[in-house]
């Protein structure tokens, strides 16, 4: 397919975007750094301090299900508490892990948001209804098995948990690094061994949805309205169609980043129509730049791509 040379005003609008995108993105970047600060107890205004406690709470779990693989004592969580410290120090300078915890909880917040705001279910959306009563067989054995992970998530996330199991294979090998570096001994390699062992990823939550959101082929646009396919199933589906890390979905739902998540939701395909009803959602009173309606899919994604931000660095 040829392009025409983009005009003047074409790259005014490219100019304004890249500009306004930059912004929000120096907001992202400062986040992972912010947040090991705020673990050790200090304050922020750029962070609630609901978010800080369900990071701070998902990352002491993390640590003690380590420590508990460790000793193996049958006494969970009871640990010494200058070790337990040290890991979860350890364990926030894992590239990713600190911005994946925190990505989570913005997650579950937004999907309680919703449930206020829309009575939407946070565990059963229209969306997944709907796949549950499938008439082919695996889609709707596959919905049944996300209905069960998705409950398991609100589970832990109410109790400020995040399973091992629930981790993306490269953050569970760096966590297990994290403990090697603060306690190498023959225990901790014996749990080391148990936990690779025991761990399938394909058995997690965030891989059932993407397997979920996959099969659904062309039908998976249905996935990115909020509003029918839930939080979870809309940050999986729109991560893969738009090309962007899950976690950056998430926290483009946040305040002051509506311009990466419509551009997201443009490089996925959606229309202007559809992509307003999405920001209507989660930023009522943000305002796009003048001639939006000028960028296309295309240009959406080379503009995300060029400025991609680094997430939990």
């Amino acid at each position: 397919m040829s392009h025409s040379a983009a005009t003047p005003s074409e790259e005014t609008v490219d100019a304004a975007l890249r500009e306004r995108l930059a912004q929000g993105d120096a907001v992202l970047r400062s986040a992972a750094p912010i947040m090991r600060h705020l673990l050790s107890g200090a304050r922020h205004a750029m962070f609630g301090d609901e978010i800080v406690a369900g990071v701070r709470g998902a990352m002491g779990d993390i640590a003690r299900q380590l420590l508990d693989a460790r000793t193996g004592d049958g006494e969970p969580g009871n640990h010494d508490p200058a070790l337990t410290e040290a890991l979860v120090a350890a364990l926030a300078e894992v590239p990713g892990l600190l911005g994946h915890v925190h990505a989570l909880a913005l997650e579950w917040q937004l999907t309680e948001r919703l449930q206020r705001r829309l009575a939407l279910d946070p565990v059963l959306p229209p969306l997944l209804q709907a796949l549950l009563a499938s008439n082919d067989p695996a889609t709707s054995a596959l919905a049944m098995n996300l209905l069960a992970a998705q409950a398991r998530f609100a589970q832990a996330q109410r109790r400020m948990q995040l399973p091992l199991g629930e981790l993306p294979a490269d953050l569970l090998h760096g966590a297990l690094e994290a403990l090697r570096a603060v306690d190498d001994d023959a225990a901790q390699a014996g749990a080391e061994a148990a936990i690779r062992a025991g761990y399938d990823e394909g058995r997690s939550r965030l891989a059932l949805a993407a397997r979920l959101v996959t099969g659904m082929g062309g039908g998976a646009i249905a996935a990115l309205s909020l509003a029918h396919a839930g939080v979870a199933i809309f940050a999986t589906a729109l991560g893969m169609a738009a090309w962007q890390d899950r976690d950056t979905v998430l926290l483009a739902t946040g305040e002051g980043q509506s311009l990466r998540l419509a551009l997201a939701l443009r490089a996925a395909g959606l229309k202007q129509e559809a992509i307003a009803e999405q920001l209507l959602i989660l930023h009522p009173d943000a305002p796009l730049p003048p001639d939006w309606d000028r960028v296309g899919p295309d240009r959406a994604a080379e503009i995300l791509a060029a400025a991609l931000p680094p997430v939990g660095a």
